[in-house]
């Protein structure tokens, strides 16, 4: 069964920084997209950022040159590292994969103060 597990989530102020990690457990699969989605209230979940197995990326235009998402296949992890936050970056955050299925994580909470 596959897993995946998020963590690093929590409150910061305005301009601040924190790193998403997502911990991926029971795939077999070496060829995947990993990535990051998020939902804030009373909007639909959005895209933020994904990652091929071979790194290619792709960013949302709201976090493009604030937001690195990167992977480490070895440890089945892939990070977001989130600088420059903004109040309206608050959001549920989501991770994903893709291999032959999609599989999501539970969500950990990112609240941006200003």
């Amino acid at each position: 069964q596959v897993q995946l597990v998020e963590s690093g989530g929590g409150l910061v102020q305005a301009g601040g920084s924190l790193r998403l990690s997502c911990a991926v457990s029971g795939s077999i699969f070496s060829f995947d997209v990993m990535g990051w989605y998020r939902q804030a209230p009373g909007k639909q979940r959005e895209l933020v950022a994904v990652i091929g197995s071979r790194g290619s990326i792709n960013y949302a235009d709201s976090v493009k040159g604030r937001f690195t998402i990167s992977r480490d296949n070895a440890k089945k992890t892939v990070y977001l590292q989130m600088n420059s936050l903004k109040p309206e970056d608050t959001a549920v955050y989501y991770c994903y994969k893709r291999d032959l299925r999609e599989y999501w994580g539970q969500g950990t909470q990112v609240t941006v103060s200003s």
